[in-house]
């Protein structure tokens, strides 16, 4: 199967976000990613409910929702009403995850567990049959364009290894520093779905550059 590929919003030209919606729309992207920060859980902040609203209202793609926010609990029905067919939690943020799951389910959108660089993937052998997407952050989350941390790569193994010894059929994302460069060798490790930011929207042809990502 081939890789996927979903594109960060966040690196967009907020100017013209329908224009970008638009042009993902157009790309062979498989998702687009929505990446919601509340100037807590990480330092900084990007936008909320009514941004992934107007990002759904334009969208043919379907909305990946990268929830980096304390007590996302509160948040979950909000974010499912507003577009999201991926919600994902980051397992720090979660004192009771499988609650979580079943939230998430039981609105209908698919269940997604990010984590941290530093955190390790045994922190899911208990959850990860309950798990549609793990999302890996191959950088520390909070801030797009920065340099892609080495150790993913054995991260990702260990995460394939758990899903197939589980028996699960979990997806392995990859969020940050992602480009044609080590695009291959995230694949070649397990790696099921990329998310690509500023090496999309800062490409001179963004279409081109995910047609690319999609042909590793």
């Amino acid at each position: 199967m081939s890789i996927q590929i979903a594109p960060s919003i966040l690196a967009a030209d907020f100017a013209n976000l329908q224009s970008e919606v638009e042009l993902l729309n157009q790309s062979q992207a498989d998702y687009i990613h929505v990446d919601i920060m509340d100037g807590v859980f990480v330092p900084n902040i990007s936008f909320g409910i009514p941004v992934t609203e107007a990002i759904y209202r334009h969208a043919k793609k379907p909305l990946d929702v990268h929830l980096m926010i304390i007590n996302p609990d509160l948040y979950l029905e909000a974010f499912r009403n507003a577009g999201a067919s991926v919600i994902s939690v980051h397992l720090e943020a979660c004192a009771h995850l499988h609650r979580s799951l079943q939230t998430i389910r039981s609105l209908g959108a698919k269940t997604g567990v990010t984590l941290n660089p530093h955190t390790s993937v045994s922190g899911l052998e208990d959850s990860i049959e309950d798990i549609d997407i793990v999302c890996l952050m191959s950088v520390n989350p909070g801030f797009g364009g920065q340099k892609f941390i080495e150790n993913t790569y054995s991260k990702i193994t260990r995460l394939k290894e758990l899903i197939l010894s589980k028996n699960a059929k979990t997806l392995i994302e990859v969020d940050g520093g992602v480009n044609l460069e080590n695009a291959p060798r995230i694949k070649e490790a397990g790696a099921d779905i990329l998310v690509a930011g500023s090496f999309v929207f800062n490409s001179v042809d963004p279409i081109k550059t995910i047609a690319d990502l999609k042909v590793i």
